[in-house]
């Protein structure tokens, strides 16, 4: 079938009957399209979806034998122009063509499109299905009714991925395939994909938010932007379903379970009793979701977990906590002692509020420093015992009781949280090398005693056992144990010390602080990797200058080329180093490199890691709410597990509790009479709460689509207003013009010349217009009473013929005189409230009618007052031609007389008219029997109903 020239302008028409004839064929049947012109045949399908033409559309789907690239890119038009019902119909057109049963074929097409090369002039990007261009514009109704019809956004692959599908997709076209990978991405962190097609959309939203931060860390090109504003989508909509929330039930529902499929990710936990599982927020912190766990709803619960039973905690002073705090640091032993004797006693449960628990712990480790300073002092005052071999092991080792104990803790950390976890932790990875160091030192001391006790037992190593027992330090090796000993001792003091900040998230200010010295920690190890780069170039190009002369000490060796460059970075090193005057080429090359040293690392890479670390300190400052509350939670989060309860040392000793358990689980693993299994009838707690937990996050999602339907409606309204204004101010503008036109005419024009005529049409068009959009959202109790109204203005010719129409008028009138007052109480509302905004325009448009009709100001004033107050007592039963068209088919208008003016009373559909009418009778042109009706009254009209109207609002 060859394309009709004719078909475009007839779908611009709107014309359904010349669109179908143009379609017919010789015998009346539809054939194949030319693929030539392929492209024309969809512009004219894809036209007539735009201008919302139903029936030329019908009439090209039922004329034209369109193919599966049409209606795809058709699907594509309706969806970006969210038309639900011309969707419909083109995927009804698919079922037909293929049949309900082979549904499944289109939907696997919409997916394989991007192959297509018939589609590339598409205006589309590649990959965007239909489904995926409506989840992106967040069109619930759409995406639900593709979904219903099997339509699905397959997930991409990982980006590593080398199965047959990746690498034909690669080969095929590159571009085209990331293209279309980040569109099926945008399609997938909708929030209306995830709400519509998940069970659990928030959970959805966690995965997928995973997925997201995985694959911008793998990518390295342009795209990782892109993933990461999609990572940032993912969180923002878990965090508005949470604030869906209406009740506690709800939260508790919502945090405590996150479904059987996702408790692989979460490790088995058990908290103190009395405190919930709390397993998605746990998975929202292990998934890295920041805005979710700082979200008020976590946190509040976090903080009544926090506080237990003492409620006043959190509104007390920081004058009393930190007496609190004083009064726990001084009675740990004694507190740590009760609850070894009564863990179930008033005092043993209030130790396991997991704020209490945390201030146990943190005085433990207070005691711990103490014990490593009053050990340092110790060695200052005894110097020379612990300078020689003599000293006494025990006097620098009480620390060890506290190591010993960490140990324990952090074995028991491992057996509850598992080794996988519990090494994803940074902090637990510090702890972990810190007491290896600790036990490496306490071992090489040991091994100094043992070793030199064993050897003086023997004869033949005399010379060994004077070396370990006598000899004095000058005279030790360089790898000597105890040495090195206490090289790992000095080094795991300073580490001891730096991980006091773990406790710091607990406070803001300080916890603040904290993550902003983590982040320049990190800006530090990148700036080193360059300044090793560079340092090592010029460490290398310095030291061969003098390597071959012996002249500076300082130079010529690597350790002191190295030393003497370290401090150059800090102006303390000499520069005098550098001159050798005997030797004046190597004197000058060696001067312009250690020039450059000192430009290059002093000036630009110092100057760029203070930038550096400057921005990070302001990029944790502009989120510094989220990150701390972040790093709170997760410090929480670690206290509410069941036992490790004792602090550091005391934990070491076996309590009767810890008795009781033992045996406990020997019994259950010898006798099969402790464990039984559930019966099948009997449904377990997990079973129960799942069905309400899926009722749950169905009403927060629908509570969801519901939140952003009311949003995009109130959009919608606010952009209907603007178009008002600019309505008004164009209609405003446009009077102004014709009043200007009539100006310069001087006189008013004759009945018939074209001037006049043309400027009444187009005022009566503009007048119009604008009045229709002032009853836009009039809403749907005025519904009813919408009557389209048709005003004719005939000359006195046909008076007797208007009468008679007038009087079966009246009747219908009476009928709907309720529906008038609804419509006109409504009406006077609206008037009132715009009365100041048209105030100018009735004042304008009445000097200018002075004007014209030779009517000074003082007289028009006056007629104006006295016809207000005539309308004050009246009544008025009606507003201006135009509004009434909207609202009643007929309205009353009095007739009034002058001096100098003659008032014809016409009535069309139950409406009068004024019309002015000079001394001199000569008709206006818009009062001609031969004058053109446009439904929306003459220019003279227009100007007596501004008169006599009240001002009325445009919406």
């Amino acid at each position: 079938m060859r394309f009709p020239p004719e078909l475009i302008a007839a779908i611009q028409e709107g014309s359904a009957a010349q669109v179908s004839g143009l379609l017919k064929t010789g015998d009346g049947i539809i054939r194949q399209l030319d693929d030539s012109e392929d492209r024309q045949w969809r512009e004219a399908l894809n036209l007539a979806i735009r201008l919302g033409s139903e029936d030329t559309m019908d009439a090209l789907l039922g004329g034209v034998k369109f193919d599966f690239r049409q209606i795809h890119e058709a699907l594509l038009v309706a969806v970006d122009t969210n038309q639900p019902r011309v969707v419909k119909r083109l995927l009804d057109r698919l079922d037909q063509e293929k049949g309900v049963g082979n549904n499944k074929v289109d939907v696997r097409s919409f997916s394989l499109a991007i192959f297509d090369h018939s589609i590339d002039d598409s205006q589309f990007a590649p990959g965007v299905t239909p489904l995926t261009l409506a989840c992106q514009k967040d069109l619930y109704e759409i995406v639900t009714m593709l979904s219903q019809k099997g339509h699905v956004i397959p997930r991409p692959h990982r980006i590593s991925c080398t199965c047959l599908e990746c690498r034909n997709g690669r080969q095929y076209d590159l571009l085209k395939f990331s293209l279309s990978r980040i569109n099926t991405y945008r399609g997938i962190a909708s929030r209306a994909y995830l709400s519509i097609t998940s069970e659990d959309a928030m959970l959805s939203a966690f995965r997928l938010s995973r997925k997201l931060q995985e694959g911008a860390q793998a990518l390295q090109e342009g795209a990782r932007p892109q993933y990461l504003a999609l990572e940032e989508l993912c969180q923002e909509f878990a965090v508005e379903l949470l604030g869906m929330c209406r009740n506690q039930s709800e939260v508790t529902t919502i945090l405590n379970n996150c479904g059987e499929d996702s408790e692989d990710e979460l490790d088995e936990q058990a908290f103190e009793e009395g405190i919930p599982n709390l397993s998605r927020l746990r998975l929202a912190v292990n998934h890295n979701q920041k805005q979710f766990v700082a979200h008020p709803i976590c946190q509040q619960v976090l903080s009544s977990i926090w506080c237990g039973s003492l409620t006043g905690w959190r509104g007390s002073r920081t004058a009393w906590k930190l007496l609190v705090s004083f009064v726990i640091f001084l009675t740990m032993p004694i507190l740590c002692l009760v609850y070894w004797i009564a863990p179930k006693s008033k005092l043993g449960k209030t130790l396991k509020i997991p704020v209490i628990k945390f201030l146990l712990h943190s005085a433990s480790y207070l005691w711990f420093l103490i014990t490593l300073l009053g050990e340092s002092i110790t060695m200052e005052m005894y110097r020379t015992e612990f300078a020689s071999r003599q000293q006494n092991i025990l006097h620098s080792s009480f620390h060890m009781v506290w190591v010993v104990g960490f140990f324990w803790f952090e074995c028991k950390e491992v057996w509850i949280e598992g080794l996988r976890s519990y090494f994803l932790d940074w902090w637990n990875c510090l702890d972990v090398m810190v007491l290896s160091m600790y036990l490496a030192s306490f071992a090489l001391r040991v091994l100094i005693v043992v070793k030199g006790h064993i050897l003086c037992q023997g004869p033949d190593s005399a010379e060994e056992c004077s070396y370990f027992t006598q000899t004095v330090r000058e005279d030790w090796r360089q790898e000597d144990p105890q040495m090195v000993a206490e090289v790992l001792f000095a080094v795991t003091s300073m580490l001891s010390f730096t991980r006091l900040a773990y406790i710091l998230p607990a406070q803001e200010s300080l916890g603040t602080l904290q993550i902003s010295i983590g982040k320049m920690i990190d800006d530090m190890m990148r700036f080193m990797f360059i300044l090793m780069i560079i340092g090592t170039a010029f460490l290398c190009g310095i030291n061969n200058i003098y390597v071959p002369y012996v002249i500076s000490p300082h130079l010529g060796q690597f350790n002191e080329t190295f030393q003497f460059l370290f401090w150059t970075m800090f102006g303390v090193a000499n520069q005098e180093y550098v001159d050798m005057p005997e030797f004046v080429v190597a004197e000058f090359v060696g001067r312009v490199l250690y020039g450059i040293f000192t430009l290059v690392i002093v000036i630009v890479l110092l100057n760029m890691l203070i930038a550096m670390i400057t921005n990070s300190f302001q990029k944790i400052e502009d989120d510094a709410d989220v990150e701390w509350k972040f790093a709170r939670s997760k410090l929480y989060l670690s206290y509410f597990r069941e036992g490790l309860t004792m602090p550091v040392p005391f934990n070491i000793i076996p309590s009767p509790k810890a008795f009781f358990y033992l045996i406990r689980g020997i019994l259950r693993r010898i006798c099969c009479c402790c464990s039984f299994e559930r019966g099948p009838g009997r449904p377990g707690p997990g079973e129960e709460r799942v069905p309400y937990r899926q009722q749950v996050i169905r009403a927060l999602v629908q509570r969801y689509i519901e939140s952003a339907r009311r949003e995009m409606e109130e959009t919608k309204r606010k952009d209907v207003g603007n178009r008002i204004t600019a309505l008004s101010k164009v209609v405003g503008r446009l009077h102004s013009e014709m009043k200007d036109i009539h100006l310069n005419l001087g006189n008013r024009p004759l009945q018939g010349s074209p001037e006049t005529q043309g400027s009444s049409i187009l005022g009566k068009y503009i007048l119009g217009a604008k009045n229709n959009f002032r009853g836009f959202d009039s809403g749907p109790a005025l519904e009813s009473s919408h009557v389209p109204l048709q005003v004719t203005v005939n000359d006195s010719a046909g008076e007797g013929e208007t009468r008679e129409r007038a009087e079966e008028e009246k009747e219908r009138a009476e009928e709907r005189k309720r529906t008038e007052e609804e419509a006109r109480a409504e009406e006077e509302r609206r008037m009132e409230e715009g009365r100041a905004g048209l105030e100018k325009v009735e004042e304008e448009g009445e000097v200018e009618e002075g004007k014209e009709n030779g009517v000074n100001a003082a007289e028009r004033s006056e007629e104006r007052d006295v016809e207000n107050e005539k309308m004050e007592q009246e009544k008025v039963e009606n507003t201006d031609g135009a509004e009434v068209e909207e609202k009643i088919d007929g309205v009353k208008v009095e007739e009034e007389t002058t001096d100098n003016e003659k008032v014809e009373e016409t009535k069309t559909d139950g409406v009068k008219v004024e019309e002015k009418v000079p001394e001199d009778d000569t008709p206006s042109s818009t009062n001609s029997s031969g004058s053109q009706d446009t439904g929306f009254g003459s220019q003279e009209s227009i100007v007596g109903a501004v008169k006599n109207r009240k001002p009325k609002k445009f919406f």
